[in-house]
């Protein structure tokens, strides 16, 4: 593990901290050795294992074949003439690969005969150019293709298909005698004239009947089982470095636990080179197919692991580079030891395995927390391979280094499953009866547990996995899903779309805005685990489920419902953020870059606050917009003792305090000149409204109305530079101000207005000291059509389903996405609350009673059955 470090250079001692920012947790122990094999004189440079027998590639040109029962050495497997820098296995044809730097790929088949084993060679692979392609560092083994591919000293991606055609053809043409060669091609000796521009081949005879013996095949190679990979195969310059390592999509090795590619279904090939690039492939028959190029720019990818949706790619220099395989993103780095080679990765489950130079090995969590640390090997640790022990369902990590050894590992299994695969696991099954609502609470339960804190960087991962569980859950549930990159290292949207059923007429389009990010939630008031659903005298109590994560599943499941009954006669959009609580930032960016994939709009449905009371339920139909500045006035002098400078400082306090109470007047109203000019005045119906509100709540309506419809001001906090302390005139005094406005002010005058009276305040002060003003966010106002088509559906849905009329409330709040979403699509919002008043949002034991959980999903339904019929929309 990384520790601090005494430094002392004549100085009193400095404490360096680790460079690494992942979160320290208790660690595990070390893990057992259950034992060791080798020779201290030869390297290990590539494993793999199957079920019966570990295989270990050295620098001695051999592959040692070690029995797993026994830990014994069944046989040497002889045959290169090079280094074994590559092993890999091709499980259901029991084929073993080996990747040599004698520039061969060999074949070897494992047959068991009795209570034997028999390893003989079958094949023999020459890639392109042979020995011009030099040491052939990586393989990788497609089952769905029957392809092996091959990365090259020379910077080529190679490739051979062992399809039954390719085979048959080989034998046929050996057969009759046309390739059946006695020598290998050499690349000098039998070539052309530079202007033929003719590859070399054997019949160019530039020695005579001379064929020096360097040039002769193996003999013990059978011609029919000696190949040759055709130019046709061959990607030049896939990479602009050595091509070191390969991984394919998804992965298919023992440890993991994401799920087999089907039969016939494309995967997706991994290369990672000295260029300090990945690139990402889509495997063909005619040959990969580039997608994307990952940039890692921390020296050479030197090994990679796959998870899922996370790309790890180790890398010179002791950094792993994380990558979210949807969006394209760089989504973490981890600092294992700075100036350390990360030589290989392994993956067991959610764990990943890091080996590095020093000999050390490294488990990490799924939150990139360093969980184990031991030293493995006295060398350099050069490979490994997670295997299953010789106990029934057991796991053991393989680590072969430099100092010769073997290492086999007792590895225990993590506990949970990561939270982007727990949803995944369950499998809905149909939606029908009661059977709906266990979906609905469980999958409520599940993305309750990801700690989506967008306000706290260490949650930033959990974030990310929370947009990958939802992408998920949405997709399981019908909609097609993805997720849309926002700013560098924001947290992604998530954008699912529930294709309504097919009709001639062009159906209405819905697009639902949500957000999975909470706030934080210290322990200190709860009565339970924030981030564990517990269920209690009607309610559910856990951070997030009535903000928002209650309400996202609820109208996910809603639309689910209705496919399932085809019945859903909208296209419902999900456009789900992950920064709401944070300001959300970059959100309308990405809405924009993404406007085409998210397509036309309709109508705007959220649901993002609570009811005015317990009962009945409401519909919220307006907002307040918002302007948050800082005022800081400062002196250009340091901190001063008010002892010795007080009476003679003009002390910026002094002129805070002055300059604030310029902002209201006697009657506690906002003094910035012409602040109320353009605000909306209150219709009779309004009138009725609050009288209406006041009986049901028992507030004058006076109040709810200041609360909801009159714009107003806010001095939040004050800070000074300096200790604070009593006896201490501060140089710097800044503020925290906000002014909250209603229709139909305009947000930007408001903002310019507020400058402009501070500054002009201040002027008139004739103080030396100097003034800022910074606007640092903005949200404008949002007002509902309440005479509209689609409020009338809601209003009729709610009716329905609850057996009242439900209230038209305001809030005091602001939700900058919704005025911005309604301006880019040019429609109209919908603001359903599905919590009631007392379910403390942002708060200790935030709670959603059940019976609003599910009702409110039986409103979406009827909602989006009223308003799939065009006429409403014209009426």
């Amino acid at each position: 593990m990384n520790t601090y470090k005494r430094v002392s250079s004549g100085t009193p001692t400095a404490i360096i901290p680790p460079p690494s920012v992942s979160k320290p947790v208790p660690s595990l122990p070390s893990p057992l050795l259950v034992h060791s094999l080798g020779d201290e004189n030869r390297s290990v440079l590539s494993l793999i294992a199957d079920g019966r027998y570990i295989y270990a590639g050295g620098q001695c040109q051999d592959i040692s074949v070690w029995t797993k029962q026994t830990c014994t050495l069944k046989t040497s497997l002889r045959g290169h003439t090079g280094s074994i820098l590559a092993l890999e296995l091709a499980e259901a044809k029991r084929w073993l690969f080996s990747a040599s730097g004698d520039s061969t790929v060999r074949g070897l088949s494992i047959h068991q005969i009795w209570s034997t084993a028999k390893f003989e060679q079958i094949y023999i692979l020459y890639p392109y150019l042979e020995t011009g392609a030099g040491d052939l560092f990586s393989l990788a083994w497609n089952p769905s293709l029957q392809i092996i591919y091959i990365g090259c000293q020379n910077t080529s991606l190679q490739w051979f298909r062992f399809s039954e055609d390719q085979i048959g053809q080989q034998l046929k043409e050996t057969s009759s005698g046309v390739s059946t060669p006695t020598r290998r091609v050499h690349k000098f000796f039998d070539s052309y004239p530079q202007y033929t521009h003719r590859p070399a081949d054997r019949f160019a005879n530039n020695f005579g009947s001379l064929s020096p013996p360097l040039l002769e095949r193996d003999a013990s190679v059978d011609p029919a089982s000696a190949f040759n990979i055709p130019a046709s195969n061959v990607i030049d310059s896939a990479h602009y470095g050595y091509v070191y390592c390969m991984a394919i999509i998804p992965p298919s090795r023992t440890g993991s636990d994401d799920p087999r590619s089907p039969s016939g279904k494309c995967c997706q090939l991994l290369t990672g080179s000295g260029d300090e690039t990945v690139k990402l492939w889509n495997c063909m028959l005619s040959g990969p197919k580039l997608l994307h190029t990952f940039e890692c720019s921390h020296g050479a990818v030197l090994s990679l692991a796959v998870r899922s949706d996370t790309i790890f790619a180790g890398c010179q220099d002791g950094y792993v580079k994380v990558f979210d395989l949807e969006t394209k993103t760089l989504v973490r780095t981890i600092i294992v030891q700075e100036n350390v080679d990360i030589l290989s990765l392994s993956m067991m489950h959610s764990d990943l395995f890091t080996c590095s130079a020093n000999g050390q090995v490294q488990r990490w969590s799924p939150s990139f927390n360093c969980t184990s640390s031991w030293k493995a090997h006295d060398g350099i640790v050069l490979s490994s391979v997670i295997t299953q022990s010789v106990e029934a369902n057991g796991f053991v990590l393989v680590t072969g280094a430099n100092d010769g050894f073997v290492k086999i590992w007792d590895m225990t299994v993590p506990l949970e499953t990561s939270h982007n695969e727990k949803f995944i696991e369950l499998g809905f099954g149909d939606l029908n009866g009661d059977d709906d609502h266990d979906t609905l609470t469980y999958a409520l339960s599940t993305f309750v547990s990801i700690p989506s804190v967008s306000s706290d960087p260490l949650h930033r991962e959990d974030c990310r996995q929370a947009a990958i569980w939802l992408k998920k859950c949405l997709h399981q549930l019908g909609a097609e899903s993805t997720l849309l990159p926002t700013c560098e290292m924001g947290n992604p949207i998530v954008l699912g779309s529930f294709q309504g059923t097919r009709v001639e007429q062009p159906k209405p389009r819905v697009l639902f805005y949500g957000h999975y990010d909470v706030v934080s939630a210290p322990k200190d008031g709860w009565n339970s685990d924030p981030f564990t659903v517990l269920g209690r005298n009607g309610y559910l109590y856990g951070r997030g489920v009535t903000d928002d994560k209650g309400p996202i599943i609820a109208i996910a499941c809603a639309a689910a419902e209705l496919l399932r009954k085809r019945a859903l006669g909208v296209d419902l959009i999900f456009l789900i953020e992950g920064e709401e609580e944070v300001g959300s930032t970059g959100f309308m960016d990405t809405v924009r870059k993404h406007k085409t994939q998210i397509g036309s709009i309709d109508a705007i449905l959220l649901s993002n606050s609570t009811w005015i009371t317990e009962y009945p339920p409401c519909i919220t139909y307006g907002l307040r917009g918002v302007v948050h500045a800082t005022i800081a006035i400062s002196s250009g002098a340091p901190d001063q003792h008010s002892g010795v400078e007080g009476g003679a400082a003009v002390e910026p306090m002094l002129d805070m305090i002055r300059l604030l109470a310029t902002l209201t007047d006697s009657q506690k109203k906002v003094a910035i000149p012409g602040f109320y000019e353009s605000v909306r005045q209150q219709t009779e119906d309004e009138k009725q409204l609050y009288a209406l509100l006041s009986q049901v709540t028992g507030r004058p309506g006076s109040v709810l109305s200041s609360r909801w419809r009159e714009p107003s001001l806010t001095v939040h906090n004050l800070a000074v530079s300096g200790p604070g302390n009593s006896t201490v005139i501060p140089g710097t005094v800044t503020a925290q101000v906000s002014l909250r406005i209603v229709p139909d002010q305009d947000l930007e005058c408001v903002s310019q207005s507020l400058v402009s009276h501070l500054r002009g305040s201040f002027n008139s002060f004739q103080s030396p000291n100097s003034l800022s003003v910074t606007i640092e966010r903005t949200a404008d106002w949002w007002l509902g059509d309440l005479d509209g088509p689609w409020f009338n559906a809601l209003e009729s849905a709610v009716h329905e389903e609850w057996g009242v009329q439900p209230l038209r409330i305001r809030e005091g709040g602001s939700i900058p996405s919704i005025p911005n979403l309604e301006k880019e699509f040019g429609c109209r919002a919908l603001h359903l609350p599905l919590g009631q008043s007392m379910d403390r949002a942002h708060l200790p034991n935030e709670r959603m009673s059940l019976a609003n959980l599910r009702r409110g999903k039986s409103v979406v339904e009827r909602f989006l059955a009223k308003v799939a019929n065009l006429e409403v929309l014209h009426a």
